[in-house]
């Protein structure tokens, strides 16, 4: 990123986090935790011990960072090498994207643009037609659908942990990720000893991933009716019996048509049902003992957007919540063949013209790569 857009995004986060500390606090057992940080054009800084509030302040006016990480684990010594930390546990979490969602609607919003002149377009093609360069790289801005399928995401993964997994409502904290998705965070003591292992076998089980005939009562030979699942059973067996009968009095014929169909097609079914019923989590996230984490309240460089919790998921619009950068108004060069709309307004689309943005908006325009510093 060139200095002028850097000079204009860093001014712009130093103005957040001087007026909206109140967003930002340490987790619970904060001195057990690692912290970390990241600068423009810099590589990561971590093995960072943070106390308090008020150590974290100091840190974010200081050094100014676009992005701030947390460790979920805890360990003895978090200030020590990786080898020497001395891991004692580590919160559950989960990462729940939209680009990870296969969503028909990616292709409206996302932005093809060439790696050698930055000549951004909408419809993807071999050669830039500027240049000729064959090198892409891809931006996508936000989409309406793409966060509410993402809530889906979320509904559903919570609806697992509390009913399969005897997690609390009170110990699930959700959190928009400052982009395009979701982080939910389980402070349950629980899971705390989960190990990488033990956690990738949750995140099949959250996934459905894996799931053969056997377990839902029908068998390889002969097609021999087991037991199939019922309405009343917990777990993916009374899910899938849902899925399959849809109601008690479908359930003798609808029994007939799987055992008449054979093991290969209830396989078949199996794999539509983990598709529509599964939990797109992304599974290196949780896996990952040692991770550190986006810091809720800090701000995502990816779009100038904050990390901050829902409250209230189903009416939660990140494109007003999290939008929380300054409203005075700077002049960029902005080249985005999309329409963005971030609080409620609309930018957009621009063709390489210099125009006066509120700050939250030209931010946006600079962190996603689709324009310059005047």
């Amino acid at each position: 990123m060139n200095e002028k857009n850097i000079l204009l995004i860093e001014s712009a986060f130093k103005e957040y986090y001087f007026n909206r500390f109140d967003l930002i606090h340490v987790p619970q057992k904060a001195t057990e935790r690692e912290f970390g940080y990241q600068k423009f054009n810099s590589g990561m800084t971590r093995h960072l011990v943070v106390k308090n509030d008020k150590d974290l302040h100091l840190l974010l006016m200081k050094e100014v960072p676009s992005d701030v990480y947390c460790s979920n684990a805890y360990y003895s010594f978090p200030s020590l090498p990786m080898s020497e930390k001395d891991w004692k546990g580590a919160d559950l979490i989960f990462d729940i994207d939209a680009k990870d969602l296969a969503l028909s609607c990616r292709k409206d919003h996302t932005v093809f643009k060439c790696i050698s002149c930055n000549n951004p377009t909408i419809e993807f093609s071999q050669q830039c037609s500027k240049c000729g360069s064959t090198k892409f790289e891809t931006v996508s801005v936000g989409c309406k659908n793409c966060i509410s399928e993402s809530k889906k995401e979320v509904t559903k993964l919570v609806d697992i942990l509390t009913t399969d997994l005897n997690v609390k409502k009170e110990q699930i904290e959700v959190y928009f990720s400052g982009n395009e998705g979701f982080h939910v965070r389980v402070t349950n003591n629980d899971y705390e000893s989960l190990g990488s292992q033990e956690r990738a076998d949750l995140v099949d089980y959250l996934m459905f991933n894996g799931a053969i005939p056997e377990s839902f009562g029908i068998k390889r030979q002969n097609n021999f009716k087991a037991s199939l699942p019922t309405f009343e059973e917990k777990g993916w067996r009374g899910r899938v019996a849902h899925k399959l009968f849809s109601s008690k009095s479908k359930v003798p014929k609808a029994t007939r048509e799987i055992i008449a169909s054979g093991y290969s097609a209830f396989q078949v079914q199996l794999e539509e049902i983990k598709k529509t019923m599964g939990v797109k989590v992304d599974p290196k996230v949780t896996m990952d003992i040692h991770r550190i984490f986006r810091l809720e309240g800090s701000i995502n460089s990816k779009s100038g957007l904050s990390k901050i919790q829902c409250e209230d998921l189903n009416s939660f619009d990140p494109f007003l919540e999290a939008c929380l950068l300054g409203n005075d108004d700077v002049n960029v060069m902005v080249n985005c063949p999309l329409q963005i709309r971030l609080k409620n307004k609309k930018f957009g689309p621009y063709n390489n013209e210099i125009v006066s943005l509120p700050k939250y908006a030209a931010v946006y325009m600079l962190c996603k790569g689709l324009g310059n510093a005047v």
